[in-house]
């Protein structure tokens, strides 16, 4: 996880970055052979080279990235936890809890409705 490192010292907020990096070690515990980069100024998860989920921060909130068809996929979701979204992300704000099994859920769903993606994003 050191290369989030970086990342995570720019969060100014100390219980912001707290919270970010519980996520994100909470994601790399759970899905440990998920590889870790930062590309387009976020942490990102991706598995044999295809993007599966991406964060950052902005001054209250999260935003959870996992493309498009996931948005729809899970936008029910979003809803009934009272998370805002739009067509590419979600958002957490940072006095909201996050639902860990809904983030499980996304991601599962993303490993395997891209297991044979041959690009970063979905075509």
């Amino acid at each position: 996880m050191d290369v989030f490192e970086e990342y995570l010292a720019k969060i100014d907020d100390a219980d912001h970055r707290e919270r970010v990096i519980e996520v994100l070690d909470w994601v790399h515990e759970i899905f440990p052979k998920l590889d870790t980069r930062v590309a387009w100024n976020q942490p990102m998860f991706t598995d044999h080279g295809t993007f599966i989920i991406g964060f950052s921060v902005v001054q209250k909130h999260m935003s959870i990235a996992p493309e498009g068809l996931t948005m729809e996929q899970f936008s029910k979701d979003f809803e009934q936890n009272d998370y805002s979204f739009g067509k590419k992300m979600f958002r957490i704000q940072f006095d909201q809890e996050v639902n860990y099994d809904l983030l499980k859920r996304i991601i599962e769903f993303n490993i395997e409705d891209k297991k044979d993606c041959t690009s970063f994003w979905r075509n």
